[in-house]
């Protein structure tokens, strides 16, 4: 029984056989406000290539009435099964299918997720389909290479906006919303929102076109909504897109919507891209948080090209998509006119390929053209490989075939595949067109392996300091256990940066650009010169490798490491250490002391708080025991000594303020916070404002400080789905048996949260110092896992399955009791695949915890 999966080779199947057409979907949502089912009509209209032939199109739904195929009726209770209608008997040629049926709305965040606002006490819906929703919402042949175009009429309440694809007509005065049919696109890209939202209207225009722009959120959210700022960046996209793909925007207009309850970031249906409202700032963040929104945003706009104009044929070109989007969207943010975030490549190396890394050294790693099986197989696939590595390996890719060529390459791209499906053998091959490259050797070593590159340099100089001989050696570490493949030598352009000590800071004066290739390269342009202070291998982030220091370069680099004049070899060499310390290569007790003693230096404030969160996570995890709390009072006290030397209402200084909150310990430490909370402490320049307060309140939740009271007190002030959202945070963070036991029967014995409310009572169970309270729960893990998998949909099973894993119970029981539950619990794939993962995080600490031990 396939369940609600589908195999590739079902899908090759059945786009061989069928050429589809159209869609007319008419739904009748006038009864969202009380929820339950809609009724869902759809007449689609394709060809088959082959009279008499059967195939089926996938529904998931409580109920169908009617199955109307070429004018017969089809029995539902005979065609309807295992999410799917069987369609025997098909003419060759021209087929017309009817299938009125009941939906159901969803509080998951797939198919159509409804949302009850707190404050207006108003429905709010949005459609989220990738990778297999649509059919939650209307049948379709739900495939990405099965293209046709989508006429959406809504019935939905007075007073409601319906947004889909297709711009959206005037407020109809029988509330039936008819839309225009869309191009042609995929079923995963359609999209419908409605509800009582607040708009704001702009256009953006260029060469004589305007495209209608709208941004919406609910109006709870309306008087944080920036729109200027939003359009801001859109502008900047639309520009510095359309100038580079050589190919105007292919929709008629584009609305981005802030959306409640998101599971990921955004979602880029075409002109209709749906973002999470946590980018709808309620309260003051860093710029950092900006710099994520909008890349954010420009990743889901290049997108309406890559992905929505042309599309992959299968899913195992996932990784494409993405990639393209991401590396796109960072490129954007570094060179657009105009741009607040031209270090934008600064934050790619600290945070998305630090997640690469530690993807890349999982027993799950894949290559980066993943063999996607099944539908199984692509919800488990959105992962640090499938972005961040691939991002990495297409920036190489630009460095080695050149830019202009690269986006020359593009540019014939889309010119030869607008509305159409690709594989990655049609980009390949414009780009070996436009760039004079022979890329099979280059996609065969990057794209079909799996595993990471380990480049260090092998220096020898002579009495003088001369640099006599110069080479990179590359290593292919070992894949982990249970990974498929062989540890491979890869070809890499990278540069290599030479930096002198001047006047106290670290300054580059010289650069050289290379192929490196084979086990060992050498660099003759080096030879015969003076050895500066450092070098830096893979400067410019060229390459996806990991980097280690000579010993030279090494001593001068953890004495001087917030001394970089610029922040990208900055974020190179800290990105270096954490990973250093992942690998058991330094202990956490010595990554503790060079974070101390260069984060002070630190400008760039994505770089800080990356660096605060990476402390955290090593004292939690990879600190020996014994000293753990030795090593968190030490970072705790830092913290408080950076939170008063910042600058008054400065980011560092809300950065500090949420480092400060995470790890207070002490009843001095507690009782500032506590008085910070209600105004008795105060410190020049902070806001305590509305999120800053729960931040704190969570902190004092969790070490006992602050009960069920304070808790409803707080609600009571922030009546929002974000104000309950942490109220449920809070109370399952609390140190009782009771809470713990309310807080697991919630999400494990009950299926009635929302999956926002879900990953929020998950967030505050997991307290990294309640490790005994928590004990109890492994066992009732491994006896419950499956279950919640095999009953629940994926987004909220996923979030059980890797929220609740007992990593935080860093022991050989905790592997061999996964082990045990491995061999005996026989999981599919996908459940199988996250369950290790979380087991290797596990190792992995043991390991790092035993480095540590031995460094005392």
């Amino acid at each position: 029984m396939p369940g609600t999966n589908l195999t590739r080779e079902e899908a090759e199947r059945r786009a061989l056989l069928l050429t589809v057409d159209s869609y007319e979907i008419d739904l009748d949502l006038s009864g969202a406000q009380e929820g339950g089912t809609f009724r869902s009509e759809t007449v689609v209209r394709f060809d088959s290539a082959e009279a008499g032939a059967e195939t089926f199109i996938d529904l998931v739904a409580p109920a169908v009435h009617e199955v109307v195929l070429n004018g017969e009726s089809l029995d539902p209770a005979v065609a309807f099964a295992d999410s799917r209608i069987a369609l025997p008997g098909l003419r060759g040629g021209v087929n017309e299918l009817r299938v009125v049926a009941d939906c159901a709305y969803t509080n998951t965040g797939e198919g159509l997720h409804r949302f009850v606002d707190p404050v207006d006490e108003q429905a709010y819906l949005y459609t989220q389909f990738e990778v297999p929703d649509a059919r939650r919402v209307f049948a379709s042949f739900e495939q990405p290479d099965l293209k046709a175009t989508f006429r959406f009429t809504v019935k939905a309440p007075a007073g409601w906006t319906v947004i889909s694809n297709s711009p959206t007509p005037e407020a109809p005065s029988d509330n039936v919303w008819r839309f225009e049919p869309t191009p042609r696109i995929s079923t995963y890209i359609t999209a419908l929102i409605a509800g009582p939202y607040h708009g704001v209207h702009s256009t953006y225009e260029k060469d004589g076109r305007t495209v209608p722009l709208g941004i919406y959120c609910r109006p709870s959210l309306a008087e944080y909504l920036d729109a200027d700022a939003i359009f801001e960046v859109t502008r900047q996209g639309f520009d510095w897109f359309q100038e580079k793909f050589d190919y105007a925007y292919p929709f008629a207009k584009y609305d981005q919507l802030f959306v409640p309850e998101f599971n990921a970031g955004a979602m880029e249906n075409a002109g209709a891209v749906t973002i999470r409202d946590q980018y709808v700032f309620r309260s003051k963040v860093t710029d950092a948080a900006y710099e994520v929104r909008a890349e954010t945003i420009l990743h889901e706009l290049a997108h309406m090209w890559f992905g929505d104009l042309v599309t992959m044929k299968w899913w195992n070109d996932l990784w494409l998509n993405e990639s393209f989007a991401t590396y796109t969207s960072i490129a954007c943010q570094a060179a657009a006119p105009g741009s607040k975030w031209p270090h934008s490549w600064t934050t790619f190396a600290n945070s998305m390929k630090t997640w690469a890394y530690r993807q890349d050294q999982l027993p799950s790693t894949h290559p980066i053209m993943a063999e996607i099986r099944d539908l199984d197989d692509v919800l488990v696939n959105f992962d640090g490989i499938t972005y961040a590595k691939g991002a990495s390996v297409l920036k190489q890719l630009v460095a080695y075939v050149g830019e202009d060529k690269f986006f020359q390459g593009v540019q014939a791209y889309f010119k030869s595949f607008a509305y159409a499906n690709t594989r990655l053998s049609d980009l390949l091959s414009a780009l070996e067109l436009m760039s004079g490259r022979d890329l099979k050797a280059w996609s065969k070593a990057w794209l079909e392996t799996a595993g990471i590159n380990v480049l260090r340099p092998e220096i020898t100089t002579d009495a003088d300091g001369t640099v006599t001989s110069f080479a990179v050696r590359q290593e292919a570490t070992p894949l982990p256990e249970g990974a498929k493949g062989e540890p491979t030598l890869r070809p890499h352009r990278i540069a290599i940066g030479a930096y002198e000590l001047k006047d106290g800071k670290l300054v580059r004066t010289e650069r050289i650009e290379l192929d490196v290739d084979g086990e060992l390269t050498a660099v003759p342009e080096l030879v015969g010169k003076r050895r500066p202070a450092v070098f830096l291998l893979n400067d410019d982030d060229l390459s996806y490798a990991k980097v280690r220091l000579d010993e030279e370069s090494l001593r001068v680099v953890t004495a001087h490491l917030g001394d970089f004049t610029e922040s990208l070899p900055r974020a190179l060499c800290w990105a270096s250490a954490w990973d250093m310390t992942r690998d058991g290569e330094l202990a956490t007790r010595d990554y503790l002391e060079l974070v101390l003693s260069g984060i002070g230096k630190e400008s760039d404030i994505g770089v800080v708080q990356s660096l605060q969160r990476q402390v955290k996570l090593a004292l939690d995890l990879y600190a020996a025991p014994d000293w753990r709390e030795t090593g968190l009072a030490k970072w705790t006290e830092a913290t408080l000594a950076h939170l008063r030397a910042a600058e008054p209402g400065s980011d560092h200084q809300l950065a500090w303020a949420r480092a400060y909150a995470a790890t207070a310990r002490t009843e001095e430490q507690l009782t500032l916070l506590e008085g910070l909370l209600h105004g008795t402490e105060l410190i020049t320049g902070l806001a305590v404002d509305t999120d800053l307060r729960w931040t704190f309140l969570e902190r004092l939740a969790a070490t006992g400080r602050a009960g069920e009271e304070a808790i409803a007190k707080e609600l009571e002030r922030d009546r929002t789905s974000t104000g309950e959202q942490h109220a449920a945070s809070a109370r399952a963070a609390r140190p009782t048996a009771e809470a713990k036991a309310e807080a697991w029967a919630s999400v494990v014995e009950a299926d009635k949260l929302t999956n926002a409310m879900q990953e929020a009572v998950i967030g505050g169970f997991l307290q990294t110092d309640q490790r005994e309270l928590l004990a109890p729960y492994a066992e009732k893990y491994f006896a419950a896992v499956k279950g919640v998998w095999e009953t629940r949909s994926h987004e909220v099973a996923q979030q059980v399955a890797i929220g609740l894993y007992p990593s935080l119970l860093v022991a050989r029981e905790t592997l061999d009791a996964t082990d045990a539950w491995l061999s005996s619990a026989e999981p599919n794939a996908a459940l199988r695949r996250l369950v290790l993962e979380s087991r290797a995080g596990v190792e992995r600490a043991l390991r790092a915890q035993a480095a540590d031990a031995a460094a005392a």
